[in-house]
């Protein structure tokens, strides 16, 4: 994961950021809309809803925009039917990849998915061909601040449910969390003042790998079209990507 949020960052640089937010705002609005289709317009009674306004709320999503998804999706039966599918492959250099999607057409999104691999000298892999070497978790970061004290944030933060607290050397807190104790956590730690850079349910690769230099075009430009499409969620990799990482 952290290889696709510094891809973020790199990627957050170019172009027009009101087209980057539009894009963004779109694929929240989208997955707000499943998650109150599978489970209800009540955050409080539906998890997957709750955890889809966060990540809303991360981005800087208005409010005004969630309540008009919740409502649309509560209110619209005959608005489109997305699903949830999940892609599996690989990279140059062997690098896993897992992309996200919500479509409301699989017999587009798949050629779509599928062309954005081959592309980029990768391959389309079949269902449990990389999803072993990931696991499903609850990933929150926070950044850091001279007021924030580790070991007190890493007591609050067990003590909330996390499983894992660690500093990423940089910028950030990274807490790891299972998914039945996501929301706790989340709750608990903004209860104690916490301003959370980032929450959601995420794809962690078990062990990241490096790959030659050679390889990181063909990367970038396969992460690059996967997240361009509008029935891409998220994109995971195994891909330990360098920080010093620059585009041309």
């Amino acid at each position: 994961m952290s290889g696709h949020n510094k891809w973020s960052k790199i990627k957050n640089k170019k172009g027009s950021e009101d087209a980057r937010r539009a894009k963004i705002f779109t694929k929240l609005a989208r997955n707000i809309s499943v998650a109150v289709r599978e489970g209800g317009d009540n955050p409080d009674y539906n998890p997957s809803l709750k955890t889809a306004i966060e990540k809303a709320k991360a981005e800087n999503m208005p409010n005004d925009n969630i309540d008009r998804a919740i409502k649309k999706a509560a209110g619209d039966s005959g608005a489109d039917n997305f699903e949830r599918v999940i892609y599996e492959g690989y990279g140059k250099g062997g690098v896993a990849v897992i992309v996200d999607c919500l479509t409301d057409n699989k017999n587009r999104t798949a050629p779509e998915v599928r062309f954005a691999f081959d592309r980029a000298g990768g391959n389309l892999g079949t269902d449990g061909s990389v999803m072993y070497m990931f696991d499903r978790v609850g990933y929150i970061t926070i950044k850091k601040d001279d007021k924030i004290d580790f070991d007190e944030l890493m007591m609050q933060a067990l003590d909330a449910g996390c499983d894992d607290v660690k500093d990423d050397g940089k910028d950030f807190y990274i807490l790891i969390t299972t998914i039945e104790n996501f929301n706790t956590a989340v709750g608990a730690l903004k209860e104690a003042n916490y301003k959370l850079e980032s929450a959601d349910i995420i794809y962690l690769a078990k062990n990241e790998i490096e790959v030659d230099p050679s390889n990181y075009k063909s990367l970038l430009k396969l992460i690059d079209t996967l997240e361009d499409n509008d029935d891409v969620q998220d994109v995971y990799t195994n891909w330990a990507m360098p920080d010093d990482l620059e585009l041309e």
